[in-house]
């Protein structure tokens, strides 16, 4: 769904031009294409708010708006390796699990998460995988070998029609566990030897890119992409000739996850608006909009789709990145540069 058309949406029901609306607030701030509009407009509805939703493409812009502790939101949905360094930045209310009844509905692989353990901090909401996604008829009608590792992106026979995503977790990431490393490595040696491996690579590349690599594989322009299993899924419902693998040499794992700001002055109802989110039916809503995972067992009834959720053997070889210390993330940083500019 479009912003414009969530806009609208919640928009629909217009007000008198001289009427006040006295109706409390909250204003939620979250990813695009991440919600049913229909279920804010619920929410609304049944608790007689005004919802103010704005939306992000990166957790970087959404940072910007909230460290300065005064930005007027109150409910984010930060990426899980975010949540520790915002709580140590004091921008975080504790969540109280007695206001939030329905965690229960959690997959159990998010009820005690690695990050956090006891649900303190954030909700988990959606989530999703890195891996390789590639054009499988036109492989097979060339005789390439179909990927299954990170270290087939580096077959000349994909030149020019390959893209990597324009991210350096996600790259330099990928450079690591193809040589057997661990993919939050902060090894300088390791990390040279990741940057050798994606300069290596650089010449088989039509591009970095993210998301808007989707229509490039479905019109058949590019044959394989390290892309976010969430967007490939989406590739593959428009073209079936798609598929997609969870490398077995391992991949990284991100959880989206409802956070209440400190800054906020409507803690308690912000609190009714995440329970509100963990009701399977909401949650189902919510995924089927954002065509994404939802992290709510209850709401998956019927949904089998083994490129959003991939079995237990699977989801095993996969790894929850941490935040990095602020050092090695400006370490990281400048080898993407050099990679990029190499």
């Amino acid at each position: 769904m479009k912003r414009r058309e969530l806009l609208a949406a919640l928009a629909a029901a217009p007000l008198a031009a001289c009427t006040r609306d006295n109706r409390p607030r909250l204003n939620v701030y979250n990813w695009s294409a991440y919600i049913d509009p229909a279920m804010l407009a619920r929410f609304g509805r049944e608790r007689g708010v005004r919802i103010r939703y704005g939306t992000y493409e990166s957790n970087e812009e959404m940072l910007a708006k909230v460290m300065t502790g005064n930005s007027g939101w109150d409910v984010v949905f930060p990426t899980h390796s975010r949540l520790v360094p915002m709580a140590r930045a004091g921008l975080l209310a504790p969540l109280r699990g007695t206001r939030l009844p329905s965690l229960g509905n959690l997959d159990a692989r998010f009820r005690a998460p690695v990050w956090d353990p006891d649900l303190r901090l954030g909700v988990p909401y959606m989530w999703n995988a890195t891996g390789i996604v590639y054009n499988r008829a036109e492989l097979h009608r060339r005789g390439t070998p179909e990927p299954r590792d990170w270290a087939d992106l580096w077959n000349p026979a994909l030149s020019g029609r390959l893209t990597m995503l324009d991210d350096p977790e996600d790259v330099i990431g990928a450079c690591l566990q193809k040589l057997g490393y661990p993919f939050g490595s902060t090894d300088a040696g390791q990390l040279a030897a990741a940057k050798a491996e994606a300069v290596r690579q650089k010449p088989l590349l039509r591009a970095y890119i993210n998301a808007e690599v989707r229509d490039q594989l479905v019109a058949g322009d590019v044959l394989a992409a390290q892309l976010w299993s969430t967007t490939a899924s989406q590739a593959i419902h428009a073209e079936p000739k798609l598929s997609f693998a969870y490398p077995a040499g391992g991949f990284p794992l991100y959880c989206d996850c409802a956070a209440i700001l400190r800054e906020s002055a409507r803690v308690e109802l912000a609190h009714e608006f995440l329970e509100f989110l963990l009701l399977p039916d909401v949650a189902a809503a919510n995924a089927r909009v954002g065509e994404t995972a939802t992290a709510n067992a209850a709401a998956r009834t019927g949904v089998a789709d083994p490129v959003l959720y991939p079995d237990d053997a699977t989801y095993q070889r996969g790894t929850w990145p941490t935040a990095l210390a602020s050092v090695d993330q400006r370490y990281r940083d400048r080898l993407w540069t050099e990679i990029k500019s190499a």
